[in-house]
């Protein structure tokens, strides 16, 4: 369960003032994989930064049971000096799991050969993508922080990404970022539509979608 209690957040981008969250109250239940839907600049990416911690809101609380992921595919922490194997060994033992078999499997995942084995700062930012993403998808979480990962890599790969993601979420939740309609449709139990610091949530994913795509409308 993930409990958003009265949450407010808003920035300031070249003078103009964007309201992400304004008193939002909304619980994710467990084991439940949840559509995260609205407009580009809505402010879906930064909810789930509040989520992971990586981000605080300027008001409210976010109540967590269980562990939650990073946002999934997320390379921002990745040392560049580094290979991708050690980074990986890194995140293995801050999360206390077995490091062999992480590498191992986001070795063959990522699909990137000799690269692996060389400085992440080498990488190109579709290699970085894909380590990452395999990387999280390694650990056990009960709730996923999913953000467009599988937009990244071929038709293979992102194939492969959203069956991986199906596999985990037999046993877990996860909030899914997407602005693929098919693939939330495929992959969501409910969904959540976010506009102007407000969120609407729906456990009838059809419903959500035709919201979005109304908002969507009057916008264009």
């Amino acid at each position: 369960m993930i409990d958003l209690r009265n949450i407010s957040k808003s920035y300031y981008l070249n003078g103009r003032r964007t309201v992400v969250a304004d008193r939002i109250s909304v619980t994710f239940p467990t084991g439940k994989a949840i559509g995260i839907l609205g407009r580009n600049g809505a402010g879906k990416s930064s909810l789930l930064r509040m989520i992971s911690g990586a981000m605080e809101p300027d008001e409210g609380e976010i109540v967590i049971d269980g562990t939650v992921s990073w946002p999934v595919g997320f390379a921002g922490s990745f040392h560049p000096e580094l290979t991708g194997l050690q980074n990986t060994r890194f995140v293995g033992r801050v999360y206390g799991v077995d490091t062999d078999e992480l590498v191992a499997f986001v070795e063959d995942f990522a699909g990137i050969g000799a690269h692996f084995r060389q400085p992440v700062r080498s990488y190109s930012s579709g290699m970085r993508s894909r380590v990452a993403f395999a990387m999280s998808m390694g650990i056990q979480f009960d709730t996923y922080l999913i953000d467009e990962i599988t937009a990244v890599g071929d038709a293979d790969f992102k194939r492969k990404s959203e069956a991986l993601i199906n596999a985990r979420l037999e046993n877990a939740g996860a909030i899914f970022v997407s602005h693929s309609l098919g693939q939330v449709k495929r992959i969501c139990d409910h969904a959540a539509v976010l506009d102007n610091g407000d969120m609407y949530y729906y456990t009838d994913v059809d419903q959500a979608i035709r919201h979005h795509q109304e908002l969507s409308e009057s916008q264009s």
